[in-house]
């Protein structure tokens, strides 16, 4: 390679400067400073950082909406669209959280995010005997059609859009949003949402999986698959690195381990006969918005750089909207405080506003009473309005990709590319996904970046406000949100009701039609939509599926 007489100007400015008053005679506050990933900062960035790389603006950086989409997938991104404001939202019965639906969407949300309880993520019905005392406490309670019908009783399904964060029985929670657009009178090709179903994050992080990987994958391309022949604006399958960095991944680690997922589950749709360009396009990713501002920002960039290098090199995608890594962030509840709230409120405005310069689809904010209880109205407010104020005061929807072309964004983005790729090498030499899930793999690199933040906290060596230091001794006064402590009884008294007035017979034959389905190897979609029609219940429908596909422990990692 030619020397270059720039670089060379600059190499030796640099040296003049570290040397009169860059370095040696400016004292600094501490010996070493890093990303909250742990990863080391240089003290100043510049165009060597990025020759060092091989960096190319046209190759690494390119334009909006052009590939390889580092600097967003649109054009015009936030001046032509703001991002959609979708709120996670679901507490107590339906009743409690189609209420709460309908006053954020007064309040200018522009999508629906729902949460379910623990008895729904687990697919049991309210009133079994697994469920007590989980009855709405960290979500919604769904054991029918019935409730799903009323939670989005007079919500027009074509004209919001939804996403559900269900997992090992998603496939029956969407079939009841389906069948509940159904009864609205909407058609399946006007709605527009997300099912999570990300099932190999459960085994690696979230661990709310129920049966082992080969059905559960299996479940996961059904999905897919339906969807791409009968939904064209639904996403099903949101891959999801939110939970991953939840449990104390790296940024690195989080970016990294959801992409390969990603990949797993195209290799098996692919496996299943479909074509690259008829499902990836509506496959979606959802990422964590951490606490270090240019970190986040550089792993939505060095994803999206990724993801589209994968579909068109790899997998030979034809189609551009195959090649867009398309994403939603929400702020990091691991970051929140039970410490002097408020304070949180002011992480969640830096993690938003840098989900937004890393050119995320759609954001959810975190409220500041999160590490106490659910939010509380007020305080769902303020992180609606953290979202509206950054869209309309801030400035930085002005132009696209305001931090591109920063030497320190910039050599930051290619180097978590460069170890993501690390990782991916250290996957394959597993066997691929399912073989580093069942090696432990990813639970123990994620157990040793959780210990190093730790004992970084514990040691002082990094500072968490209100936590290990500027601590006040005040009682907490904001307020906490109160469910109604009758809607458990409501809701035991609708699904007595449920089962009285319905068909039986045709519940046990739709049941029996979905047990033959599980056990061949058709799509179980239409079996699962039969039963759903005939209400049958979210547990009686995964007993069986239990009962076919049988139910997975983990194996103990040593």
């Amino acid at each position: 390679m030619e020397p270059n007489p720039r670089l060379d100007e600059i190499r030796q400015a640099q040296a003049r400067w570290e040397e009169v008053g860059g370095g040696a005679k400016s004292p600094e506050r501490r010996d070493t400073f890093v990303t909250t990933s742990s990863a080391p900062i240089n003290r100043l960035y510049t165009p060597l950082d990025l020759d060092n790389t091989g960096h190319s603006f046209l190759q690494d950086e390119g334009f909006p909406g052009e590939y390889p989409y580092t600097r967003g997938i649109h054009a015009t991104m936030h001046r032509g669209r703001l991002w959609t404001m979708r709120m996670f939202a679901g507490f107590g019965s339906a009743e409690e959280t189609n209420e709460r639906f309908k006053f954020l969407l007064s309040q200018g949300q522009t999508g629906l995010s729902v949460a379910f309880d623990l008895p729904t993520l687990y697919g049991y019905d309210t009133d079994d005997s697994w469920s007590a005392g989980e009855f709405g406490t960290c979500g919604v309670a769904i054991s029918s059609l019935a409730d799903m019908e009323i939670l989005f009783a007079g919500i027009p399904l074509d004209q919001v859009s939804t996403s559900m964060t269900i997992n090992s029985p998603a496939a029956i929670i969407w079939a009841m949003y389906l069948v509940a657009a159904e009864k609205q009178g909407v058609s399946w090709e006007k709605l527009r949402g997300t099912i999570q179903n990300d099932i190999l994050k459960e085994f690696i992080a979230q661990k709310e999986f129920i049966f082992p990987p080969g059905p559960s994958m299996r479940l996961v391309v059904d999905t897919i698959e339906f969807a791409s022949r009968h939904l064209p604006q639904w996403n099903p399958v949101s891959i999801s690195g939110y939970h991953i960095r939840e449990a104390g991944s790296t940024a690195v680690q989080e970016m990294a381990f959801t992409l390969a997922d990603g990949l797993a589950y195209v290799d098996a749709c692919l496996q299943r006969g479909l074509d690259i360009d008829d499902f990836a396009p509506r496959l979606s990713f959802f990422f964590n918005a951490h606490n270090d501002f240019f970190e986040e920002i550089a792993k939505y960039r060095a994803a999206r750089r990724i993801w589209a290098r994968a579909m068109r090199q790899k997998y030979g995608a034809q189609q551009p909207l195959s090649w867009l890594l398309r994403f939603h962030t929400q702020t990091a509840g691991v970051s929140l405080t039970a410490q002097q709230p408020e304070v949180n409120i002011v992480r969640v405005a830096l993690q938003a506003m840098a989900a937004v310069l890393g050119g995320t689809q759609s954001l959810h904010t975190n409220s500041m009473d999160e590490a106490l209880s659910l939010p509380s109205t007020k305080a769902v407010t303020v992180a609606l309005r953290t979202q509206q104020v950054i869209a309309h005061e801030s400035g930085v929807t002005n132009t696209v990709d305001p931090l591109g072309g920063s030497y320190f964004l910039e050599a930051l983005t290619d180097r978590m590319e460069a170890e993501a790729y690390g990782i991916f090498r250290q996957i394959a030499e597993l066997g691929g996904v399912l073989p580093a899930i069942e090696a432990g793999y990813f639970q123990m690199e994620i157990a040793d970046a959780a210990a190093i933040y730790q004992r970084e906290i514990d040691n002082h060596e990094r500072t968490i406000v209100g936590v290990n230091d500027y601590m006040i001794d005040a009682p907490i006064a904001i307020p906490i949100l109160k469910i109604d402590p009758l809607g458990l009884e409501r809701q035991l008294a609708r699904l007595e009701r449920l089962r009285r007035g319905r068909d039986n017979a045709a519940v046990n034959r739709a049941l029996t039609r979905l047990e033959q389905a599980c056990l061949g190897q058709e799509n179980t979609m239409p079996a699962i939509l039969e039963a759903v029609r005939a209400y049958a219940t979210l547990g009686e429908m995964m007993g069986v599926m239990r009962q076919v596909f049988g139910e997975y422990t983990e194996p103990a990692i040593v």
